[in-house]
């Protein structure tokens, strides 16, 4: 998927990690930098050649420009003045705030724009992320397919029927690559534990779960399916899975983890309701 027939300029307010991540790999897929502008106080240069740097917000926007907010959330009182007189309905306004609802974006920022919520994870940087989208019933469906065709070349665009359910979603995709850093890291230092050298041990825990990842990606059965098949009766792999089985201890161990997740994002956002 490539943005070179892309033609709506993009303003982006806030470029940190996350945005220039993303802007980084829409730039690799074919957007015009003459198109961007980055509104970042914090920024001594841009992020690319080509790209207008700005300090604080121009007096108007380009028409019909997509204005990613890619700021803290906890920033949004701050911006949303100056903001909102600038929207109108040609607008497409993307919001990557966790905990800011689109109740809460549309009451800061007016009613004239369209809008979405995303929330992406760290592979998009690489074209292999998953970016949840919901959009409320306020804007319109093209331009609903206008956006997840611009989020396209980030990897996967899961559209979100419920705004309930972003909390979850973003546990299992936002916080998942974490979640798998850290499995990545557990069964390095228990290879370590039992023998193995550090460094080793490293190597070849990443190269298997990246190497198992892009077959289960592949693959037309689902993982429990093939991990099934590598494990036969009593075998090594078998042995090592009844381990994890047992009880069903993975699995609680996971609902637990995206549980506390999910409840913090839920909490976030009933502070950024409160604080609105």
């Amino acid at each position: 998927m490539t943005l070179n027939s892309f033609n709506r300029p993009l303003v982006m307010i806030g470029c940190g990690n996350m945005a220039g991540a993303i802007l980084a790999r829409w730039l690799g897929a074919g957007l015009s930098a003459a198109s961007v502008t980055v509104v970042d106080p914090g920024r001594t240069a841009p992020p690319s050649d080509g790209i207008t740097l700005l300090p604080a917000l121009p007096p108007t926007l380009p028409a019909r420009a997509v204005i990613m907010l890619g700021v803290k959330p906890q920033s949004l009182p701050d911006i949303a003045p100056a903001l909102a007189p600038l929207l109108d309905q040609g607008h497409l306004v993307i919001s990557m705030l966790a905990g800011v609802t689109t109740v809460g974006l549309r009451s800061a920022l007016g009613k004239a724009a369209d809008l979405v919520r995303i929330m992406p994870n760290t592979p998009a940087a690489l074209g292999k992320g998953v970016v949840a989208l919901y959009a409320d019933a306020r804007t319109d469906a093209t331009v609903v397919d206008e956006a997840s065709h611009m989020l396209a070349p980030l990897g996967l665009v899961e559209r979100i029927a419920d705004e309930a359910q972003l909390n979850l979603i973003t546990a299992l995709t936002g916080c998942g690559p974490a979640f798998v850093f850290r499995f990545i890291d557990a069964l390095a230092q228990a290879a370590t534990a039992l023998g193995l050298e550090p460094d080793q041990s490293a190597r070849l825990a990443l190269a298997t779960v990246e190497g198992a990842s892009a077959l289960a990606a592949q693959a037309n059965e689902d993982p429990a399916i093939l991990a099934d098949k590598v494990a036969s009766k009593g075998g090594m792999t078998r042995e090592g899975l009844d381990v994890m089985d047992e009880e069903g201890r993975l699995i609680a161990l996971l609902g637990d983890t995206l549980r506390a997740a999910r409840d913090r994002g839920e909490a976030l956002e009933r502070l950024a309701a409160a604080s609105g």
